[in-house]
């Protein structure tokens, strides 16, 4: 792993910095594939929006870019990690407004099981289980669809399981909606309507998925973004999800206690993968 802070290699970090006291902070993971970011437009605007957000002041785009580019240009493939704390403070959550945010970039090999089989040919194979989480998520429409560092919520939901057999699980609010996965975003297909939980309330706002909505149209689908129910799974024909990372996974089983839905199509994951492995 290599690691640089505000755009020079190391490793300390200032012990008073907000992103380690509060978890003031946005952060994004990118894909490095062929030489490339995958999907960077989409990344830094989603970075610079939360940063409004939370009035965090962000140094120039071409600055951001640059050290984006020189840490993960011309490499084969990889992760790159970006975070964006408000930096050091005074003691106390009201912000100065003096503070100059922290920039901690860093870049790591891809793991084994996000090598994924291109195109159509990652289908039942490379299909995965998820489960319903107990966890609720908290409601809160002023961050909703951002992605901050506070993920306590899936850090206890990932702490739910241990078997090795399940990738993902699935994480409702507080009205038992289903939003969202503990890293990932929700896709169910019936017929040619594309439907994913609607962000408005809590989860992230993935950059895939916003890859997927507007990729929808070309491959036949019509995407719909409104609040889903358990009974939206078991009449699904197809489920699938995504993160930036690792792209589409489709999904063969759901676990809810003994219950299990299974999945068996996975065309409209595996034609919107092959549109994917263009970019």
């Amino acid at each position: 792993m290599s690691t640089w802070i505000n755009g020079r290699k190391g490793t300390r970090i200032d012990y008073r910095d907000r992103g380690l006291q509060y978890g003031d902070g946005v952060f994004e993971t990118m894909r490095v594939r062929g030489g490339e970011v995958r999907l960077l437009q989409y990344h830094l605007e989603r970075l610079y929006a939360g940063c409004r957000r939370l009035q965090i002041e962000l140094p120039a785009l071409r600055v951001l870019r640059r050290e984006i580019q020189s840490a993960g240009g011309g490499r084969r493939a990889g992760i790159l990690k970006l975070i964006v704390t408000r930096g050091p403070g005074a003691r106390g959550y009201r912000p100065t407004g003096l503070e100059c945010c922290t920039r901690i970039l860093s870049l790591h090999a891809v793991p084994p099981s996000v090598r994924a089989l291109p195109g159509a040919q990652n289908s039942m194979r490379a299909a995965v289980r998820v489960r319903l989480c107990t966890t609720p998520l908290g409601l809160n429409p002023a961050l909703a669809g951002l992605k901050t560092l506070n993920r306590l919520e899936s850090v206890l939901a990932r702490a739910e399981w241990r078997d090795g057999r399940v990738w993902e699980g699935l994480m409702r609010d507080m009205d038992e909606n289903i939003v969202c996965g503990t890293m990932s975003n929700l896709f169910l297909r019936t017929g040619c309507l594309l439907l994913t939980p609607a962000l408005d309330r809590c989860g992230v706002a993935g950059v895939m998925r916003r890859w997927i909505l507007q990729a929808a149209g070309g491959v036949g689908l019509r995407p719909v973004e409104r609040r889903v129910r358990w009974q939206d799974l078991t009449t699904a024909e197809e489920v699938f999800m995504s993160n930036a990372v690792v792209g589409l996974k489709s999904v063969t089983v759901i676990e809810r206690g003994r219950e299990r839905l299974k999945f068996t199509s996975f065309e409209a994951a595996n034609q919107l993968r092959i549109r994917l492995d263009l970019l």
